[in-house]
């Protein structure tokens, strides 16, 4: 005996097939969704690259002359990379501050609502930030350019440099996100935007360790930001503003293993802050 399928059984299967969870097309949809936010209030992101490219010209031109760099070399291309590595930590409160704000409106709650992956809407706000984080690099990329800063090694040099400092970007981006969804208050969104300017400028994003008090200039080498800021320089031909020591040898390799630590420690601690939101 056969048995025929009804046709609204056969379409309900679909349905049913279609509502599955698909982390990855969801978090497209997620991110398209913000990103409509920035095309629609370009201001935060104008106002960002007009405040890094305000520190570059401060920097490199009204500072820059009495700046000397311990094995020599032209301080704007020493510079030019290090405020690359910077611009990929000035956009932490960002999104702290978007994922708080979304978490305050409900807006993450009606997510959670919808037959969609919990990790999707995490994932979703990084690759938004990410594209975001890589429209600003190219275009202070650009700006350096036209100001006199060049990478003399090759492109295959230059890309992974380029891939270094996104790379960088995506494990701070599992930080904010982590900080957003756990502290929400207007507070603690004013204190990380604090905290931030220490860790930038205790770095050698402006100037050499070399020329610091040893203590001091230890702390400045640990940094992540310095780390992916000497292996742009490295990678870039530019002068690092370092003589000898173990980061001098190995920076490209520090500048890979500490955003693979950040983002271990903090993507599944964002996770469970997620996680615990209540409905």
């Amino acid at each position: 005996m056969t048995t025929i399928t009804p046709p609204t059984a056969v379409a309900g299967a679909s349905v049913v097939r279609d509502r599955r969870p698909n982390a990855a097309r969801e978090a497209w949809l997620i991110a398209g969704r913000d990103m409509l936010h920035w095309v629609r209030e370009p201001w935060g992101i104008v106002f960002g690259l007009a405040f890094n490219i305000m520190l570059i010209l401060m920097f490199g031109f009204l500072f820059g002359g009495a700046i000397e760099l311990p094995g020599g070399g032209d301080y704007i291309a020493f510079l030019l990379p290090g405020m690359f590595a910077l611009t990929m930590l000035f956009g932490l409160e960002s999104t702290m501050t978007a994922m708080a704000e979304d978490a305050k409106r409900g807006i993450t709650d009606r997510f959670r609502s919808l037959p969609i992956s919990s990790a999707s809407v995490a994932l979703g706000r990084a690759i938004a930030d990410l594209a975001s984080s890589a429209l600003s690099l190219a275009v202070l990329m650009l700006g350096g350019l036209l100001i006199g800063w060049r990478p003399t090694t090759g492109p295959g040099e230059v890309a992974l440099g380029i891939v270094l400092l996104l790379w960088l970007r995506f494990s701070l981006l599992w930080l904010g996100i982590f900080l957003g969804l756990r502290f929400r208050g207007a507070g603690a969104t004013t204190a990380v935007q604090v905290l931030v300017w220490p860790i930038g400028f205790l770095s050698t994003v402006f100037v050499s360790a070399e020329t610091m008090p040893g203590w001091l200039g230890a702390i400045a080498t640990w940094n992540p930001v310095s780390a992916t800021a000497a292996a742009t320089r490295e990678l870039f031909g530019n002068p690092t503003g370092t003589t000898s020591g173990w980061f001098a040898e190995n920076a490209v390799l520090a500048a890979s293993v500490w955003p693979l630590v950040i983002t271990a420690v903090f993507l599944p601690l964002a996770a469970g802050a997620y996680r615990r939101l209540r409905r």
